[in-house]
């Protein structure tokens, strides 16, 4: 059957479509639809693991134990599997386990943007990168038949603008091969060196295998159209440059993006008068060209950074860009912010007034570094704040102690906060660290996770107490506050600073966008009540506007949180309901 499909919805159809059985993944934009997609079928067993690693560390086992297995993440999750990722390289796999990584050129959700092809090449594993969604539901069916072929995980490369566009896809039945029986193989999977260092020579075996299937597999395929330009590309890149160019260049597409052929490209090479590489961030594809004694073009023509476009690939290959119409009117500037009844913005604004360091974490929450909270002082990776916040104790002492605290999401302390704050109990710093527990997984799309009490599938599931979790791992000090209640959050980060040892303030209120949450009239300003002073601006809502000298409420952005109104000293707020009238 044909059907328009997400990328992303696609590779999750041919997880189906391939028999794939176990799918354990952490969400990250923008791979986040895969796992969301397969939890669909009920075929497939789905979950949200608390990281990356315990997400690979599942498909790896469910691989082992004979049935084929998939996990997703997004590039930087990556970094966070990769202590199993290269040592599943040697050991291989059983059944087939395929490892989706979503990149994110031009940083939309992602705080860097790494190539993570380099992964692929250091693991010594095979990668493949699909262009459309077709290629998505192909390339995953057939990268279960690499992977037991060769012995191997593979890595399925995808980028934002393939995940998350729609083209059309043929689907097909499923087809579920038989288990694997599972065989204790010391020798193969216990990875002690006297083992390890006998896998490796098997391991380089399989790439020169790899390399030389990629000299003639369909993944890989040379269109020939005029020869005066040849054009090496992959991924998105190829749609870029078969818009611009049509038939008119010919191109090489490389589906199999590691290891890379030589054969073939030396070949295409030889049938083109010029060669360039279009490729997004780094020179990947070019330097093994170049490697290979060939005359190459390509990042000193493109940039290293950002994501490519149509007219960027026009621009720099010498094509007339089309002018469109500027618009007669400067368009304003829309800075991102929390939304409307953030729970997270009370515990900001206290954080802020109390003029405090802010070690942050990733989640929405980052976006308290915004104007006009302007409460945080750095952001690194998924539970940083914990760790960094003790190590800026340990530098600065008591100086660093009374005035700084970490902020944390309750799924991103599960991620990998835990182990900061087992190391702050145990290392002993007088640290003071602020859980946004707003019963949700907010950033990615509403994600259940460990404290939630429900599964991928809305299931009820086991329930992290974080309080009792923190006392657990050695904090004395844990307390319970409501964001919306600045006087509350007030008192509490004032203590817990003062305090003379390591604190947990839970900031607990769930996110305002949660379909189980019921929204409070909003809002509305007495205006001659008023006085212009600004002060409910300070907390940047995105319900609250000035006009003509006065606070406005936007009445379909207002949840009626009633943060506002505990800022305003005339009591210019007021509830529209009927109940308060």
């Amino acid at each position: 059957m044909k059907t328009l499909m997400l990328g992303n919805e696609a590779v999750a159809r041919g997880l189906f479509e391939a028999g794939c059985s176990v799918v354990s993944s952490y969400p990250g934009t923008p791979s986040t639809e895969i796992t969301e997609y397969a939890s669909e079928y009920d075929e497939i067993y789905s979950e949200w693991a608390p990281n990356e690693k315990v997400a690979m560390e599942v498909a790896f086992g469910a691989a082992f134990g004979g049935k084929r297995s998939f996990c997703g993440m997004k590039h930087v999750g990556l970094n966070v599997a990769a202590d199993p990722l290269f040592t599943a390289s040697y050991t291989g796999i059983n059944a087939g386990m395929v490892i989706a990584v979503a990149d994110d050129p031009g940083m939309h959700s992602s705080q860097n943007e790494q190539d993570s092809r380099h992964y692929a090449k250091a693991a010594k594993l095979p990668m493949l990168e699909p262009a459309d969604s077709a290629e998505c539901l192909d390339f995953t069916k057939y990268a279960y038949v690499l992977s037991e072929k060769f012995d191997t995980p593979v890595l399925l490369r995808m980028c934002t603008r393939v995940a998350h566009s729609q083209s059309i896809v043929v689907t097909g039945e499923r087809v579920l091969p038989p288990a694997v029986p599972y065989e204790k193989k010391v020798a193969k999977y216990v990875m002690m060196p006297g083992n390890a260092k006998r896998r490796h020579p098997v391991v380089e075996q399989k790439l020169l295998d790899l390399a030389a299937l990629g000299e003639d597999t369909y993944l890989n395929r040379a269109e020939m159209g005029g020869t005066e330009l040849g054009i090496i590309t992959s991924g998105t890149a190829y749609q870029y440059v078969k818009e611009v160019f049509g038939d008119s260049v010919s191109v090489l597409k490389l589906g199999l993006v590691w290891p890379l052929p030589v054969k073939l490209i030396k070949d295409f090479a030889a049938k083109v008068k010029k060669l360039v590489v279009v490729e997004e961030l780094d020179s990947f594809i070019e330097d093994h060209c170049r490697q290979l004694g060939l005359n190459v073009s390509g990042k000193d023509l493109f940039p290293q950074i950002d994501e490519f476009s149509q007219n960027l690939v026009r621009e720099k290959l010498g094509q007339p860009v089309p002018q469109g119409r500027t618009l007669d009117a400067e368009v304003p500037p829309r800075p991102p912010v929390m939304c409307a009844g953030c729970p997270h913005r009370g515990m900001f604004y206290s954080l802020a007034k109390a003029k405090t360091n802010v070690i942050g974490d990733i989640g929405c929450y980052t976006l308290g570094a915004t104007a006009p909270l302007n409460a945080m002082d750095s952001t690194i990776c998924m539970g940083a704040s914990v760790s960094g916040l003790h190590g800026f104790n340990k530098a600065l002492g008591e100086e660093g102690e009374k005035h700084s605290v970490a902020v944390i999401g309750d799924s991103t302390f599960m991620h990998s906060g835990v182990t900061g704050l087992v190391n702050i109990a145990y290392n002993g710093s007088n640290s003071t660290v602020v859980i946004l527990d707003n019963s949700i997984t907010g950033m990615t799309g509403h994600q259940q996770n460990p404290t939630t009490g429900y599964n991928i599938k809305g299931d009820p599931a086991g329930k992290i107490d974080l309080e009792a979790l923190c006392r657990a791992v050695g904090i004395n000090r844990v307390r319970v506050v409501d964001p919306y209640n600045i006087k509350e959050c007030d008192e509490a980060v004032k203590e817990e600073l003062k305090a003379p040892e390591p604190s947990v303030i839970i900031s607990r209120r769930p996110c305002a966008l949660l379909k189980t949450v019921k929204a409070k009239p909003p809002l509305e300003v007495v205006s001659d009540r008023c006085r212009g002073c600004r002060s409910c601006m300070k907390i940047g809502c995105p319900a609250l506007s000035f006009e003509d000298g006065r606070a406005k409420v936007d009445p379909t952005l207002c949840v009626g949180c009633g943060v506002c109104t505990q800022l305003c000293s005339f009591e210019a707020f007021e509830d529209t309901s009927k109940e308060a009238k």
